[in-house]
C-alpha cells in the first residue's frame, strides 16, 4: 500500500479509536499493534515491550515528575490566593488594576505550578468573585482568568516543554528560554484587551478600589518571595551550568514541599500523602503516553509514513508560510479534542521532518505549538479551563465564559503571527544565553 494512503489510514483510526473514550496511551497502543500486525506480521510485536521501556530509559524523564511535584505543593496552599492578594494590594490604584493583578498572578502561578487548570482554579477561586463585585463584566472575570491560566504550559518550568524536547531530541534548556519573551508578549497582549474592554464599559464602579496601608502591603510579601526565590534559583541553576534539569527540578521539588510545609504549615501526614499521590498519578499518566507514543513513532517509522510525508511535503511547490498555516490549523483543531502532551507526542514525529526541511527552527515551532495547545484550552468542545472557571462560578453561564475568552483567543493568534513576522521573540533568548543553535 502507498505510505501516504497508509498515512490517512493510521490518523483515521486512531482518531476513531481516541474518540472511543480509552485512555490516550492505550489507544495508541492498540492503533501500532493493529497496524504492525497488518502490515509487518506478528513478531514486530516483539519489539514493541524493548521500545516501550526503552522510550522511558531517558534520565531527562526525571523532570517531569519532580516538576508536578513542585507544583503540586504549591497548588495545595494558598501560595496561588496570597499572590494574588499581593499583587492586588500593590496595583489595586491603577484603573483596571484588579484585572493586571489577576493576570499577572496567572502569570506568576503559572511560572511556579506549570499547570493550566490548577491556575485557573488557584487565582480564579479569589479573583473572580473579587472582580464581579467591583463591577467588572462577567465575560473580563471569567475570561481573563481562563486565558491567564493557560499561561501554564508556556511559561518556564513547562513539563508540555519538557515532552517536547523529549520527543524531538531538542535541548529543554533553550526550549525553558524560548518561552519566556512568548509568555511575556502574551501577558502583555491579555493586559492590553482586559484594560480596553473594562475602559469600553463604562462603569465607573471600577475605579472605586479600596486604598492600602504601606504596612499592608509589604506584610504579605514573605509569604509570596520564597516561592519566587525558588523559581528565580531553579532557572539560574540550569542555566548557570550548575545542575541539569532533571536535578534542578528535584531541588525545586523538595524546596517548595518545604516552604509549604514551614510557611502554609502542610504538616498533616494526609496532606502531604494528597500531594505525593496526585503528582503520582499525573506523572505516571505522562510518561505512560510517552512510552506509547515511542511505540507508535516506531510503526509510523517502520511503515514508512514518517519518512514519504516528509518526502512529499518537500516536493510540493508551496510557499513554506502557506504549510506553516496549514500546521497551524492542523494543530489547532487537534488541541481542540486531544491534551496538549498527546498532541505534541503524536505530531512531532511527524511533523519535525516536515518543519525542517522547510527551514523553520525547531524551538521556534515549539512555542508556535505550545500557544496553539493554549487556545485549545480554552475552546470547545474540550476546553478544559472553560469547565474549571464555570466549576468555580457555576452562576456564570458557559456560553458568558466561553465568549469573554474569544478576544484571549484572538490575542493568541495574533502571537503567532507576531512570532511569524519576528521568530527573534522566541529565538533570541535561547542564543544570546546558550550560544546560537548549530
Amino acid at each position: 500500500m502507498d505510505p501516504l494512503v497508509l498515512s490517512g489510514l493510521v490518523a483515521l483510526f486512531t482518531i476513531i479509536v481516541l474518540f472511543s473514550g480509552v485512555s490516550v496511551a492505550i489507544g495508541l497502543l492498540i492503533v501500532s499493534a493493529g497496524f504492525l500486525i497488518v502490515f509487518d506480521g506478528t513478531r514486530s510485536l516483539e519489539l514493541m515491550p524493548e521500545i516501550l521501556f526503552g522510550k522511558l530509559d531517558n534520565f531527562a524523564l526525571l523532570s517531569i515528575p519532580m516538576f508536578i511535584i513542585m507544583g503540586s505543593s504549591i497548588a495545595s496552599t494558598r501560595a496561588g490566593a496570597d499572590l494574588y492578594e499581593a499583587l492586588e494590594r500593590w496595583l489595586t490604584r491603577v484603573p483596571g488594576g484588579l484585572v493586571i493583578s489577576n493576570l499577572g498572578a496567572c502569570a506568576l502561578f503559572a511560572a511556579m505550578s506549570g499547570s493550566s487548570p490548577a491556575t485557573c482554579a488557584a487565582i480564579g477561586k479569589m479573583g473572580i468573585p473579587e472582580m464581579r463585585k467591583r463591577g467588572y463584566p462577567d465575560g473580563v472575570a471569567a475570561g481573563s482568568i481562563a486565558a491567564g491560566g493557560t499561561l501554564g504550559i508556556l511559561i518556564p518550568p513547562s513539563v508540555t516543554m519538557i515532552v517536547y524536547g523529549i520527543a524531538t531530541e531538542s535541548s529543554i534548556g533553550r526550549l525553558f528560554l524560548a518561552g519566556v519573551f512568548p509568555g511575556l508578549m502574551l501577558v502583555g497582549l491579555f493586559m492590553v484587551w482586559s484594560l480596553y474592554s473594562t475602559a469600553k464599559s463604562g462603569d465607573r464602579a471600577l475605579l472605586n478600589t479600596r486604598a492600602y496601608t504601606w504596612r499592608e502591603k509589604f506584610e504579605i510579601l514573605p509569604r509570596v518571595i520564597p516561592f519566587l526565590m525558588i523559581i528565580v534559583g531553579v532557572l539560574y541553576s540550569m542555566y548557570g551550568g550548575i545542575a541539569t534539569p532533571s536535578e534542578t527540578a528535584a531541588v525545586g521539588a523538595l524546596l517548595c514541599l518545604l516552604v509549604a510545609m514551614v510557611i502554609y504549615k502542610l504538616w498533616n501526614p494526609r496532606d502531604l500523602w494528597v500531594v505525593l499521590r496526585d503528582s503520582t498519578k499525573e506523572s505516571v499518566m505522562i510518561l505512560f503516553i510517552i512510552a506509547a507514543a515511542g511505540v507508535f513513532s516506531y510503526m509510523l517509522s517502520s511503515l514508512f509514513i514518517t519518512q514519504s510525508i516528509a518526502a512529499w511535503i518537500a516536493e510540493l511547490d508551496v510557499n513554506r508560510w502557506w504549510l506553516m498555516a496549514a500546521i497551524n490549523v492542523f494543530l489547532l483543531i487537534a488541541g481542540f479534542f486531544l491534551p496538549p502532551v498527546a498532541v505534541i507526542l503524536m505530531a512531532a514525529p511527524i511533523l519535525l521532518p516536515v518543519i525542517v526541511t522547510a527551514g523553520f527552527d525547531p524551538i521556534w515551532f515549539a512555542v508556535v505549538l505550545t500557544i496553539n495547545m493554549e487556545i485549545g484550552l480554552i475552546s470547545p468542545p474540550v476546553g478544559l479551563n472553560l469547565y474549571v472557571i464555570n466549576g468555580i462560578a457555576p452562576d456564570i453561564p458557559l456560553k458568558t465564559i466561553l465568549l469573554g475568552s474569544l478576544p484571549y483567543v484572538a490575542c493568541m493568534v495574533l502571537a503567532i503571527l507576531l512570532l511569524c513576522l519576528f521568530p527573534s521573540i522566541a529565538t533570541w533568548l535561547p542564543d544570546y544565553v546558550m550560544g546560537a543553535a548549530r
